[in-house]
């Protein structure tokens, strides 16, 4: 399983949003360049991200995009499924009647609980906490 690009380049630029003083705004141009994202496709995060309401854009010479939140009340979550959806390991994970073999199946419950730790992993982790400073270990 792996994440579409524009959900990680959109992880990257709620990053980058998420190192700035609060209340500033970074222009998409900077975010592109920094980021390493090309431009057209960031125009396209950048509005999937204003419409899930996790970041503020406004035009004009003092512009910009900033967070709509704090970093703290952001999660990695709420990114991936504002540009991918919900996550779903397997159809099965969203109903029994996609398998074949149904409530015999023996790897749906594998599938599920999979899903349910990743989904609240990403849950649990804010753009604040990925901020922090490692401890190593």
């Amino acid at each position: 399983m792996q994440i579409t690009k524009q959900a990680d380049y959109a992880l990257r630029a709620m990053t980058y949003l998420a190192k700035t003083e609060e209340n500033q705004r970074s222009s998409t141009s900077q975010i592109a360049r920094e980021q390493h994202i090309p431009s057209s496709f960031l125009a396209k995060i950048i509005s999937q991200l204003s419409i899930a309401g996790l970041i503020n854009t406004s035009r004009g010479a003092r512009g910009g995009v900033s967070l709509a939140r704090k970093p703290e009340e952001i999660t990695v979550l709420e990114v991936v499924e504002a540009i991918d959806g919900p996550i779903v390991i397997n159809d099965c994970t969203i109903s029994l009647s996609a398998c074949p073999f149904g409530e015999d199946c023996a790897l749906q419950p594998i599938w599920c609980e999979v899903q349910s730790h990743l989904v609240e992993k990403l849950r649990s982790t804010t753009f604040a906490s990925i901020m922090k400073p490692s401890t190593g270990g």
